[in-house]
């Protein structure tokens, strides 16, 4: 047989290609009997591990076929085959051909798209008011790498695993521990799911307790990545008013068919920041008992808090298991950091596990280890407290900046919590924000419009704005700018 040894490198490996070649090029035919490894080492003037370390090589790549006391002989189907695109045949339906798709896949499809809120500042925007985003320059980057660094290194096999599709145990404790400390909710570690973010939270609360034509009360204005899942579920949803207290109760539906699910962001209303008082937290679950509906709870930047004391979160006050209680560290850490919990009444536990399992198997186990670590040892605390004092300067710099550019030209909603506040404009109707938007970004001033979040968009015009990710003289520049992009778009309306 001649063989000639293609290419560079070590003797087995062009041994490889050249058998390889011959294989693919059809002068070793589909079933041909390659000569002996012995008979090739001689003729070839190498040693015999040589041809068989390319012979191995072969085989494991599926050009060769191995038979017990007869010898090796090329593969009736060859890898390249199997890897080439199938061409078709003529009676393939022509690329242009609507697919047949699901009901919840043409929900989706009809959809309005959402703009992801922590996507990256946009090109050329000197000030970017995008919300959502936390100061990750702020956060304790050596200690985290620390904590990484030490459990990569420590890395077992079962830490290699399949990890448990409700999360790491010791995860799962802290978080109880904390949410006992901060927020009064006193649910076991067994209560708590660990998700993918909120968002995996909010679609596995969906899967779990909505079918297609069930009620679902959303707040209006609200988060849209909420109002999509339900929507995507089939859902119909009965939108409550909510104002500068959040959603109030006694709005709520009270005839048939009875809701099966209420979303609620009770301490920072999304978009328009307003905190449910204590009584209309508790006439929430009377009404939840009564209907005999699930609240979900989006607790989504509880632990910004500027004014006041803080209210107990609505799941603390539940007797009844009817709460739902979803949280997330995107907002406080980092957002690449997917992970987030939801924390759920002990019968719904099974169901949440069960498709949480489906959907993704489990959360990445490492970062749960050293999120679980940077919780037990303090340091997560301790870098909440730093943030909560940044972001009460910058927050307070920015009210002042508008105080003292625009003045009663606009109104300040949700300032005393969160990372965002909404701003409402005098003088300018809803019509006008698109106008506004272009010309802040032709200024190179990120504004992001309120109007997206309401079913029925309001008259007056509004915009949230993020403060997280800037620094104070930045916010005060930014807005500088703002109110005179404000006052020209005033002039032309």
């Amino acid at each position: 047989m001649l063989v000639r040894l293609e290419g560079e490198g070590p003797l087995y490996q062009r041994l490889y290609r050249s058998l390889r070649s011959a294989i693919l090029e059809g002068r070793l035919g589909a079933g041909a009997r390659l000569p002996s490894t012995r008979g090739l080492s001689r003729e070839l003037g190498l040693s015999r591990n040589a041809v068989l370390m390319a012979f191995d090589q072969l085989l494991a790549e599926g050009y060769v076929a191995g038979r017990v006391g007869s010898g090796t002989f090329v593969a009736r189907t060859l890898p390249d085959e199997m890897l080439t695109p199938w061409a078709g045949s003529a009676e393939a339906p022509p690329p242009t051909a609507s697919p047949r798709l699901s009901a919840y896949a043409r929900r989706l499809i009809a959809l309005e798209p959402v703009p992801p809120p922590g996507a990256a500042p946009g090109h050329g925007l000197r000030y970017d008011f995008r919300y959502g985003l936390p100061a990750v320059e702020d956060f304790p980057h050596e200690v985290w790498r620390r904590l990484l660094a030490r459990r990569a290194r420590a890395a077992s096999l079962r830490s290699l695993r399949y990890g448990p599709p409700e999360g790491h145990a010791p995860l799962r404790e802290a978080i109880a521990d904390y949410l006992r400390r901060a927020r009064g909710i006193t649910s076991a570690a067994s209560q708590v799911v660990v998700v993918n973010g909120s968002q995996q939270a909010l679609d596995i609360a969906a899967r779990v307790l909505v079918d297609a034509g069930d009620r679902v009360v959303v707040e209006e204005p609200c988060y849209q990545g909420a109002r999509q899942v339900f929507l995507a579920a089939g859902a119909r949803l009965a939108p409550c008013p909510v104002d500068a207290s959040g959603l109030d109760p006694a709005r709520l539906p009270a005839g048939a068919p009875r809701p099966r699910l209420a979303y609620v962001t009770p301490s920072h209303q999304f978009p328009t920041g307003g905190v449910m008082p204590l009584g209309r937290r508790l006439d929430l679950l009377r009404w939840a008992e009564r209907a005999h509906a699930y609240v979900l709870e989006d607790d989504y930047d509880s632990e910004y808090r500027y004014e006041g004391r803080p209210v107990e979160a609505v799941q603390a006050l539940d007797r009844s298991g009817r709460v739902l209680y979803v949280g997330t560290f995107s907002k406080v850490l980092f957002p690449s950091l997917r992970i987030g919990y939801l924390v759920a009444p002990e019968p719904l536990v099974p169901a949440l596990v069960a498709a949480k399992w489906l959907l993704d198997r489990h959360t990445p186990t490492l970062e749960q280890e050293v999120l679980a670590d940077f919780i037990a040892g303090g340091d997560f605390e301790r870098h909440l407290r730093r943030s909560r004092a940044r972001n009460a300067a910058r927050r307070a710099a920015l009210l002042q900046a508008l105080r003292d550019e625009l003045g009663d030209a606009v109104e300040v909603m949700g300032a005393n919590a969160g990372i965002h506040l909404l701003a409402w404009m005098r003088g300018l109707t809803t019509s006008a924000l698109p106008a506004l938007v272009r010309r802040g970004a032709e200024s190179g001033l990120g504004l992001y419009p309120v109007t997206p979040y309401y079913l029925r968009p309001p008259r007056r015009a509004g915009v949230l704005m993020g403060y997280a990710s800037l620094a104070e003289r930045d916010l005060r520049a930014g807005v500088r700018l703002f109110a005179e992009v404000v006052r020209a778009s005033v002039s032309r309306q």
